[in-house]
């Protein structure tokens, strides 16, 4: 009888002994009984490995899987005589295992120990493929300003460096740092992502280091602020350039101390969080206006990752597209299969100011008015204008291209001073925000003069 196993085939030769087939062939419990002439066994039957290492005798099980192992390393056939232990205390002598390599010839072996070696070469590049594709998750795009910004977050995330993410508006700030903390050895605790901007600056110290009991009207219990809530995690402060300056002076403590106090508390409190920061201003020219702290700058400059705006990497649309289509179109139950051909060329030529955020909403509309298999856009949705069309300009903000100053203030006045966010001149007059600061800067602009007066705090706070 014989079987093979890795490339080696195992003969049991047996001597006239037709107990020790008979068990071979039918093991039970009880004791066999000795077969009829020797051509009556059932010689198709092939033991398997497990049958024969369980009915050899214990002393010879060690030799045996020796010899199975050894088989396939050296083209050549073994001959091993040994022990078959029967029920009731009966031992039997087999005339021997022959084991044989069944490969043609030794270059067959080097073969396959090449192929085992790709394989294996293969699946640590899978596993490599894998471990980026999670920790990148809704990072879509292969073009080259995209993997240089992967590529540096891949090196920094193991770090526990203090990172300030610029770029403008849409361009996927969050996602980088998400990318960043999951990639930490911080991983596993607490990710707090803060808005800057949409928090009142009257209420900002509060949020940010929490207050205790009593430390203002209507703080009738001690709160936690997100600071505390973040030990021993990441703490992400989006639109960083638009905190006042109370609390950039409270910010700049943390990061110097690791520590900090809560509103109306008498001590401080130690912390371990590291800080990834965010903005769609320039800083530096915020510095040097006088409405950011140069050395709280200095502090969150440590690895400074700009995000590329959708127009600098236009190679990802396609796959963009294809992303938020098959999310959408599964959300809503539909089957999109296709992108109309007139459709990928518009989106291809667009600039698309509101970058990624823009794109997404465009393709969540079309899915949702699309009745076919096809996906189309309409060249009205972006922007409201074609891009083969200049922007008109309007009495509330006017353009860029001509009187520049009187579009920039009209702007200004519309957004009671803000440059940034999704309300700010920046976004009003198309412009990434850090290009409009720079324009107020040369203009002598003061846009402060536009900022409505801080109003009193609500009664009860």
């Amino acid at each position: 009888m014989t079987t093979a196993i890795q490339g080696t085939e195992l003969d049991i030769v047996l001597d006239d002994h037709k107990v020790a087939l008979s068990h071979l062939n039918h093991p039970t419990d009880r004791q066999p009984t000795r077969p009829g002439p020797m051509a009556a066994v059932d010689r198709t039957t092939k033991p398997t490995i497990d049958l024969v290492l369980s009915h050899a005798h214990p002393e010879d099980r060690a030799t045996i899987l020796q010899l199975i192992e050894g088989i396939g390393r050296v083209v050549e056939t073994w001959n091993l005589e040994h022990r078959l232990r029967m029920p009731a205390g009966i031992v039997k002598h087999l005339g021997g295992v022959l084991a044989r390599a069944v490969l043609d010839d030794v270059g067959a072996y080097a073969e396959i120990r090449a192929l085992k070696d790709r394989l294996q070469g293969e699946n640590i590049v899978l596993r490599e493929e894998i471990d980026t594709t999670s920790m990148f998750e809704e990072i879509v795009g292969t073009s080259p300003p995209l993997r240089a910004v992967l590529s540096h977050v891949a090196k920094v995330a193991p770090t526990d460096s203090t990172v300030l993410i610029s770029g403008e508006t849409g361009t996927g700030k969050e996602l980088v740092a998400r990318a960043i903390h999951k990639r930490s050895p911080r991983s596993a605790r607490a990710f707090i992502a803060v808005n800057c901007a949409a928090i009142p600056s009257s209420l900002i110290a509060s949020e940010l280091f929490g207050h205790e009991r009593g430390a203002f009207t209507g703080a009738l219990h001690r709160r936690q602020g997100r600071f505390e809530l973040a030990d021993g995690g990441t703490i992400f402060l989006d639109e960083v350039g638009e905190l006042p300056a109370e609390a950039q002076l409270m910010l700049l403590r943390v990061l110097q101390e690791r520590e900090f106090e809560r509103v109306g508390g008498g001590g401080p409190i130690p912390v371990n969080v590291r800080v990834i920061a965010a903005t769609n201003r320039d800083l530096e020219a915020a510095v040097a206006d006088g409405t950011f702290r140069a050395d709280l700058f200095y502090r969150l400059n440590v690895f400074p990752l700009d995000v590329p705006a959708l127009r600098d990497r236009r190679p990802d649309i396609p796959l963009l597209v294809e992303y938020f289509t098959h999310r959408y179109a599964n959300r809503v139950g539909k089957r999109i299969r296709r992108v109309g051909k007139d459709t990928s060329t518009l989106m291809q030529s667009y600039a698309w100011p509101g970058n990624i955020r823009e794109l997404q909403n465009v393709i969540e509309r079309a899915v949702i008015l699309c009745d076919s298999d096809t996906l189309w856009i309409d060249a009205r949705w972006l922007a409201g204008r074609s891009p083969a069309t200049a922007p008109a300009a309007s009495p509330s903000t006017g353009t860029l291209a001509s009187n520049e100053k009187d579009a920039i203030e009209a702007a200004l006045q519309d957004s009671k001073g803000r440059v940034a966010g999704p309300f700010g001149a920046a976004t009003r007059l198309g412009v990434p925000a850090s290009t409009l600061e720079s324009k107020i800067k040369v203009l002598r602009i003061d846009k402060r003069s536009y900022k409505c007066p801080t109003s009193a705090p609500a009664r009860g706070l």
